[in-house]
């Protein structure tokens, strides 16, 4: 079966936000934050040394790639999607381009997407890549710096600008061609066949750079699918807008869409964030979004020590039990 066909026919996927601002659970110095927990280090502005510096408390004992499988398949899940690198800079796996990443900079010193990649082959479930290819907060040149203000709060800027505050020294090719590509190609090389990598946030990559980092992808794995958030028009499939579960098919990107979608009202982990979706909840949207053709990805968001929520999993066993 062809890569796009499959795609079609799994119509249901797991998404996985984890990272460092699993530790914070939305919280900093006594605040909370209103807004997502992934955003984090933007929304309260940390520092990089400070925000780094979470890493060397960063150790998720609890983690277990075969449990994170096994409830997708419980569910009724055919892939899964997980964060290689998100808008902190911060890889979830062994990376030789940046000490930044989980292996090298924690207690912990596990390769995560490693253990899921060997936990999916095992269990004959399909896995794709979450990459942020335009911002990275880590970074001097990440990208972001050519928009205003975001939705995330009054102070809030899709750029690290309380670091490196000066715009007119930021360059994004220099983090394009130094940090963006070559991570792409170790995901692409280190973990066996993957069915996608699903880009974020294309503010600052040109056209000519989400073509060539479309071309890197299809070259060490031509069948690997990519979504639209590459950026500029290009891309295998088109990605909706987050929670966006009504969708009006236009037959763009060949007719196969997806719709990523969280189970409270937050990415990733949010110690204080208890509006559940039900299981009822979920199979209604479901019904309607595979009525319209449109693949459900379906977020989840561990916790500092590597547990899926208690809320989430029973969520989804429960999903799963009744066949949906």
């Amino acid at each position: 079966m062809d890569s796009r066909t499959w795609f079609k026919e799994a119509q249901f996927g797991m998404m996985v936000h984890w990272g460092l601002y699993a530790l914070l659970g939305g919280e900093w110095r006594g605040r909370r934050m209103p807004y997502i927990g992934e955003w984090a280090q933007q929304y309260f502005r940390i520092p990089n040394a400070e925000y780094h510096a979470l890493a060397k408390i960063f150790n998720p004992i609890y983690f277990n790639a075969e449990e994170w499988v096994q409830l997708a398949q419980d569910a009724g899940m055919k892939y899964l999607v997980v964060t290689s690198k998100h808008h902190d800079g911060f890889a979830m796996y062994h990376s030789r381009v940046s000490k930044l990443n989980i292996v090298d900079a924690t207690p912990f010193g596990r390769d995560v997407i490693g253990e899921l990649a060997e936990a999916c082959r095992r269990h004959g479930m399909k896995l794709g890549l979450y990459y942020s290819q335009d911002l990275d907060w880590s970074e001097l040149d990440g990208g972001g710096y050519k928009q205003g203000k975001t939705w995330c709060g009054d102070a809030a800027y899709w750029t690290n600008n309380w670091d490196f505050p000066d715009a007119g020294k930021k360059d994004f090719t220099r983090y394009f061609e130094g940090k963006c590509k070559p991570q792409v190609e170790e995901i692409l090389t280190q973990y066996g066949d993957l069915c996608l990598i699903w880009f974020d946030v294309p503010f600052t990559i040109t056209a000519e750079q989400s073509q060539e980092l479309y071309e890197l992808v299809k070259k060490h794995q031509p069948d690997c699918l990519v979504n639209s958030r590459i950026g500029n028009g290009i891309g295998d499939y088109h990605s909706c807008d987050d929670n966006q579960t009504a969708f009006e098919a236009d037959g763009s990107f060949g007719g196969l869409y997806e719709c990523p979608a969280t189970l409270n009202d937050t990415w990733g982990y949010k110690s204080f964030d208890q509006n559940w979706k039900s299981a009822e909840k979920l199979r209604e949207i479901r019904a309607r979004l595979g009525g319209q053709g449109v693949n459900y990805l379906h977020n989840v968001g561990p916790d500092y020590l590597g547990r899926i929520p208690a809320p989430s999993v029973d969520i989804l066993r429960e999903f799963g039990a009744a066949g949906a």
